[in-house]
């Protein structure tokens, strides 16, 4: 019987001195290689790659080399109305052609191309939402606060996948360990959208981000909350632990800094009427923002939390329902964002009746109609989110946030801060922006972000509320993740 061959051993099991390369990456490491630079190769070995840096090109499966969509209206994230019926061509990842009859380009001869009859319905930018918290926005808190964080990170890969068929590509994410499941989709392990992160959001202690137990107060020192220790919020209370823990974000791939200003709805300690952090402290987190290249947000509803913010240098506000008219006209002198939520008590709470939290909920709801008012009477640049934490109810429901704020405004107006105005907003964070390339619109050169809608959403606007049946296709980064023409 011919002897058998042995197995060659796995890598782990080769001996340094028998395999010269990985004798020669040990002996760097232990070279006194930085540890930056140690785990870079580590990583980058294993065929992993260094995701917290580099400039993400969101994965794609086989697709066409060119789509071609034929007879469409446009609406470009701009115009009050459609354009007449046109011919939209997208090559890779980016729109390379707009016309107003067949295009000519070489690249619509090629018989691989992709031809979409869209028979005169609506092409449109892949909508946007400003403020989310995608790793909580499905599960109950207690789950967030007990269950093992492989559920939670399970839970927002679909919640990441619902997001993109309800035609949203792009989320700004304003606080949560979301940095594992960006890296996955855009790897191209799960799909789901174009994700700004700002990691951990920073909160004092007792502040909208302390989501520890009373019996967990006071606090031993050095001793790390859960929450703190899953990436979701950090305790920091003063400006030089502020400084350290906005740096610790960006350093993990933070787009932009959260910074926890005032008293919010679901935390327990803080009223809504409680102002978080001094202007050193706030100043030492925009600092480090502003030191990365990008800058810093702040969770806050009243006009002292807002004012204190902006005198830190602060260049958004998320929140903001009960700001008075004098505290806005400042907004708008200073040229600060409104991230404004269409908050209103039309749904059913979380809370129960007299709960405190039910108690402050609608005390910050019955600010939200006065709140626009003051946004369009001062011109304050606003965008739109949703803020969705603990409700898959109300995730399910983004197209229906969207299409509400015709309260307000009109439809064109809405569709546009929820493009190419919240576009803007993700500009913001400069050389930190995970995504180079133009959003939110439709234009030649700009990125292929797009959906076709059955129907006019200029003239009917709900019929966001219902992406299962109305948005035909959707389109991230060139590659159709939906086509039911």
């Amino acid at each position: 019987m011919a002897r058998k061959t042995p197995a060659t051993p796995p890598p782990s099991a080769i001996c340094q001195c028998c395999d010269p390369a990985l004798g020669a990456f040990t002996r760097r490491a232990n070279a006194g290689l930085s540890r930056r630079g140690f785990v870079a190769e580590i990583v980058a070995a294993a065929g992993l790659g260094i995701a917290a840096r580099s400039a993400p090109v969101l994965a794609q499966s086989a697709q066409p080399p060119a789509t071609l969509f034929e007879n469409v209206r446009i609406f470009d994230g701009a115009s009050d109305r459609l354009s007449g019926p046109s011919h939209v061509l997208v090559t890779s990842a980016t729109i390379t052609r707009i016309a107003d009859g067949p295009t000519a380009d070489a690249a619509t001869a090629d018989r691989a191309t992709l031809r979409i009859q869209g028979g005169g319905r609506t092409l449109m930018p892949g909508l946007i939402d400003a403020h989310t918290h995608i790793m909580f926005e499905t599960v109950p808190q207690a789950a967030l606060l007990m269950a093992d964080i492989g559920f939670v990170n399970v839970a927002a890969v679909k919640a990441a996948n619902d997001t993109l068929m309800r035609g949203f590509t792009s989320i700004r994410d304003l606080g949560g360990p979301v940095f594992g499941l960006k890296r996955g989709i855009d790897s191209g392990l799960v799909p789901g959208p174009r994700i700004w992160p700002s990691g951990a959001f920073i909160s004092q202690t007792g502040g909208h981000g302390d989501f520890r137990l009373p019996t967990e107060l006071p606090a031993r020192p050095g001793d790390f909350s859960y929450s703190e220790r899953i990436g979701a919020a950090v305790i920091a209370d003063d400006a030089a632990i502020v400084r350290m823990r906005a740096r610790e974000q960006l350093a993990l791939g933070a787009s932009q800094i959260k910074l926890m200003a005032g008293g919010g709805v679901t935390s327990s300690f803080d009223p809504l009427d409680v102002t978080q952090y001094t202007v050193p402290e706030l100043r030492a987190g925009v600092e480090a923002a502003e030191n990365w290249g990008t800058y810093a947000t702040v969770h806050a509803y009243t006009p002292r939390a807002v004012r204190q913010a902006i005198e830190a240098g602060v260049r958004c506000i998320d929140h903001g329902q009960l700001l008075d008219d004098p505290t806005v006209a400042l907004m708008a002198e200073k040229g600060i964002w409104w991230s404004l939520q269409p908050f209103l008590d039309d749904g059913k709470s979380a809370y129960a009746e007299g709960s405190p939290n039910r108690i402050k909920q609608l005390e910050m709801f019955s600010g939200t109609d006065t709140a626009y008012q003051l946004a369009r009477k001062h011109g304050v640049r606003t965008a739109w989110g949703t803020d969705t934490l603990f409700d898959p109810a109300a995730a399910a429901a983004k197209g229906f946030q969207l299409s509400k704020m015709v309260r307000w405004y009109k439809p064109a107006e809405v569709l546009k801060m929820a493009t190419s105005d919240n576009a803007s907003l993700l500009a913001l964070s400069g050389a930190r922006s995970p995504y180079p390339g133009k959003l939110g619109v439709v234009q030649e050169g700009a990125l292929a972000d797009l959906l076709l809608v059955d129907g006019d959403p200029l003239t009917n606007i709900r019929l966001l509320e219902t992406p299962e049946t109305h948005f035909r296709v959707i389109m991230q980064n060139g590659h159709i993740h939906k086509n039911t023409l």
